[in-house]
């Protein structure tokens, strides 16, 4: 017992000069981890924060435009572009000012907002939407090969049949209709048997191939 207590006198103390020893770096250690989860909490509460925000600032856009108040709209659009340009909302209020711009005939606006919402979509899975609308408008405002350029960008699973699709109307438009056959069918082998778009799909390859006789 003599030694027992003896041992459990000498752990104490060694345990008690460790402490006195490297006290210090254990609490910085415990301050420093806690205000680091502190931090992390409050970083994930403000951007929470700003995403409420800018989400009821889009709410408020489709408001104005359902109730024609186009000037409010575009403050609504810029204010989210400006002040939070990181979020998803943000986003999709260029890609819609994109369509309503299209739908004016006006192109090269179209064309510059949807530019800014691929600046800043990031890794969002709105990319490839996004994307492939810009390669439509490109195609729209006589700029095949710029759409060729983006679709090669589109590399996200599922939209396969469609970035084929688009590529072979581009091809169409730049005259080059063996590869745009040649797209027109992968878009048909990517898309399912059932698949609406297929009959309209085949339209385009048999335009093409009465087109080809008629120039033979």
């Amino acid at each position: 017992m003599a030694f027992d207590a003896y041992d459990d006198y000498e752990q104490g103390e060694r345990v008690q000069q460790w402490l006195r020893q490297n006290g210090l770096s254990i609490v910085i250690g415990i301050v420093i981890g806690l205000v680091a989860i502190f931090g992390w909490q409050q970083w994930r509460s403000h951007q929470a924060t700003r995403e409420m925000e800018a989400s009821n600032l889009y709410q408020q856009l489709q408001t104005a435009l359902a109730a024609g108040k186009t000037s409010d709209a575009e403050q609504l659009v810029d204010r989210l572009e400006k002040d939070y340009a990181k979020s998803t909302y943000a986003v999709l209020a260029a890609s819609d000012s994109a369509q309503r711009q299209v739908e004016d005939k006006q192109l090269d606006k179209a064309l510059a907002s949807l530019q800014w919402a691929r600046d800043h979509v990031g890794d969002n899975p709105l990319k490839p939407l996004i994307e492939l609308r810009t390669a439509k408008v490109q195609m729209a405002a006589d700029k095949a090969n710029d759409a060729l350029a983006t679709l090669d960008g589109v590399t996200a699973k599922g939209y396969e049949a469609l970035r084929q699709e688009l590529r072979g109307d581009a091809l169409v438009k730049l005259g080059r209709a063996d590869d745009a056959r040649k797209a027109y069918r992968a878009a048909l082998a990517a898309m399912g048997e059932d698949a609406p778009q297929r009959a309209a799909l085949q339209l385009k390859l048999d335009d093409l191939a009465v087109a080809g006789k008629q120039g033979a």
